[in-house]
């Protein structure tokens, strides 16, 4: 039994000739099942016009198929940002005659530059997705993390949560920690595509029935985790690393987000020392609320009124 979640960039819609259309907010969701072994499609809807909907579909993902149809502007910041959230694993599909050799020196030194050209033709790549779900082993991790993409009320079930596990194993009657509320629930059941489950693993996109908590007590981006590593930060202070295309170094009092997870949190910019190499400044961020995350992951900067260019790089939270 093995899962798998792609984003698909560069092209909306496509997906849909891959996998069957789920659920639809900023981030469109595709299934696909054969047996035990499904594959989760993500396309970020309202990409390019918000920048959220990028960086949401492709930090739920382990996989990547980026369609090229032209290099502008927009193909940069998609490798960039997929670049930042380290996807080393994915397919190019190449469209309107453009050839592989014009590509390459885009995606040198990122986390596509191992990527391989696939053929454009969905039904191949709908075997090829389920023959790579099929080849992921059995999570045998102890605990695991949901971060909540959407929540509500459903009668006769109570409080329902979508989301991926983003790490490890969830299990029916687990007690979840409820971040950033320190408050405790129960697991009253799981669904993966529509399919009562006794688990979810890694990739898995579920649906969670939870017992103790009201749905209007939940946000987008909380988490809930039997992993006690996990943690909330409100202040980061760390050498960021700035994306080569970066044009200026960072300053104080700059405003920008922060993203982990299913969260994008404002933070403003206290300090800033840029050194002998502005692209790895010493920065101290104040954020405007907590941001859940382990010790040891990434968060990704981004500057909204950037332009053509919105992501800036990444940090280390501790």
């Amino acid at each position: 039994m093995g899962n798998l979640n792609a984003v698909v960039l560069g092209a909306n819609g496509f997906a849909g000739e891959i996998g069957k259309k789920g659920t639809v907010t900023d981030v469109t969701f595709f299934n696909l099942k054969k047996g035990d072994d499904s594959v989760t499609l993500l396309e970020p809807t309202k990409y390019p016009e918000k920048m959220s909907s990028l960086f949401y579909a492709g930090a739920m993902s382990d996989f990547a198929i980026l369609i090229v149809g032209k290099i502008d502007s927009t193909l940069g910041e998609t490798i960039l940002m997929t670049d930042c959230l380290g996807i080393r694993k994915g397919w190019i599909i190449l469209r309107n005659y453009i050839q592989e050799a014009q590509l390459r020196p885009l995606l040198a030194g990122t986390a596509l530059e191992s990527y391989t050209v696939a053929e454009d033709d969905p039904i191949k790549l709908r075997e090829s997705l389920l023959a790579l779900a099929s080849s992921i082993g059995k999570n045998e991790a102890s605990c695991g993390s949901v971060p909540v993409d959407s929540h509500f009320n459903v009668k006769g079930v109570g409080t329902v949560v979508l989301g991926s596990v983003i790490d490890g194993v969830i299990k029916k009657h687990d007690k979840l920690r409820v971040l950033p509320l320190s408050e405790t629930v129960i697991l009253k059941s799981i669904q993966k595509h529509d399919i009562d489950s006794d688990s979810g693993s890694r990739g898995d996109h579920v649906g969670l029935a939870l017992r103790g908590i009201e749905s209007e007590r939940l946000d987008r981006g909380y988490v809930l985790t039997t992993d006690n590593s996990v943690k909330v930060t409100k202040t980061v202070r760390d050498n960021a690393g700035l994306v080569k295309y970066w044009p200026a170094p960072l300053k104080e009092g700059m405003v920008m987000h922060i993203g982990h997870w299913m969260q994008m949190v404002p933070c403003r910019i206290v300090s800033a020392d840029n050194g002998s190499d502005w692209r790895s400044p010493a920065v101290e961020l104040e954020l405007t609320e907590e941001i859940i995350h382990r010790p040891g992951d990434d968060g990704i900067m981004m500057y909204l009124e950037g332009g053509k260019l919105r992501v800036v790089g990444k940090i280390p939270l501790k």
